[in-house]
């Protein structure tokens, strides 16, 4: 099957460092790709996932006050370019709703987003244009309002790209945006209760972060807390490799939480409050703990070492590996394009002889 992928402009596809939808397709591609597919990936010059690659854009865009103008020539620039394959899958909000002249290829799309009032109106547009909409948890989609959902699949990673950790470190980690709902001054509390040196690995590019970071965690840091800025994906392994277990107090209805399956599949175990997908991703009491409350979280670390770290890595192994994204994927792709061949209009043939 020749599959188009379609990645936002903001982020090179991997992400150089803070980067989840992108990091999920990067992975989706070498999935398709090692599956025995042909994949053409539109998105940003400076991208380097091993596919053919087309851009308009020579460098990702990043988030800058003309996103919308952006998005739209890269999408329009995208579907130009991937009219010769037999299915397309646009990760972008604007694309869908340009998508499918007649004679095109099949669309479909994912959200890596929460479904929140400010966008709802633009996916019931796709699901009213029959564009099939992914969800990436179960807890995301029940938060559709009645906009169908196609099929739910999670996000991914090669487990053999990683190697175990032995956790050997000493510390708590803390990774992902430094934002307040992924709750970073939280498990600086946590680390202060149980008496343990907390690292915190997060983005913090735009006001509102440096904002929160300033007035909420600056002052927690020190004795034993750290901020080490915003990591790579080998630093962000390493982190995690060495980590006792990942602290993840988000106070949000997150969609996925790759930064979960990240921990899990080097050994990590997850400490993590019940919201959005986090029970979905943690096996509590054998991936780690979703907890409750702080108070949870803190006799949680207590109970850390009845975590086996091996049980962590095949969790992944079992439930979130790259090929059975890719598979569920596929089996996606085909029933689309099945469904579309069924709608089209069949050619009438002639009652005359040609003379």
């Amino acid at each position: 099957m020749k599959i188009g992928m379609i990645a936002p402009p903001w982020v090179p596809v991997p992400p150089h460092a803070y980067g989840g939808t992108e990091l999920a397709i990067d992975l989706l591609c070498r999935g398709l790709t090692k599956a025995g597919h042909e994949v053409k990936l539109f998105t940003t010059g400076d991208s380097t996932c091993p596919v053919p690659r087309l851009n308009l854009f020579p460098e990702a865009e990043g988030f800058k006050g003309n996103g919308t103008i952006s998005e739209l020539r890269h999408v329009f620039a995208a579907y130009r370019s991937l009219q010769d394959m037999d299915i397309i899958h646009d990760h972008t909000l604007m694309g869908p709703l340009i998508s499918q002249p007649l004679g095109s290829p099949p669309v479909v799309t994912t959200n890596h987003g929460p479904f929140q009032h400010d966008t709802m109106a633009i996916w019931q547009a796709m699901a009213d244009r029959n564009v099939p909409i992914i969800a990436i948890s179960r807890h995301q989609a029940s938060t559709a309002d009645g906009i169908a959902i196609e099929r739910v699949i999670h996000h991914g990673l090669d487990p053999s790209a990683f190697k175990m950790g032995a956790g050997r470190g000493g510390y708590l980690a803390s990774l992902g945006r430094m934002a307040p709902e992924k709750g970073i001054h939280t498990a600086c509390q946590v680390a202060r209760e149980v008496g343990m040196p907390l690292k915190i690995g997060a983005k913090m590019r735009e006001p509102k972060e440096v904002e929160y970071f300033e007035r909420y965690v600056e002052p927690l840091l020190g004795d034993g807390i750290e901020y080490l800025g915003e990591l790579n994906q080998h630093e962000k392994v390493e982190f995690l490799q060495g980590a006792t277990a990942l602290l993840n107090p988000i106070s949000w209805a997150e969609p996925f939480g790759l930064v979960m399956t990240e921990a899990m599949v080097v050994g990590t175990p997850v400490i993590a409050t019940r919201c959005g997908s986090v029970p979905e991703i943690v096996n509590s009491g054998r991936t780690g703990f979703v907890c409750e409350s702080l108070e949870e979280m803190v006799e949680a670390v207590g109970k850390i070492d009845t975590i086996r770290r091996e049980d962590c890595r095949a969790e992944v192994e079992k439930s979130f590996s790259v090929e059975a994204m890719t598979d569920k994927h596929v089996r996606l792709y085909q029933a689309v394009r099945a469904r579309r061949m069924s709608t089209q209009p069949r050619r009438t043939l002639s009652s005359s002889i040609p003379k």
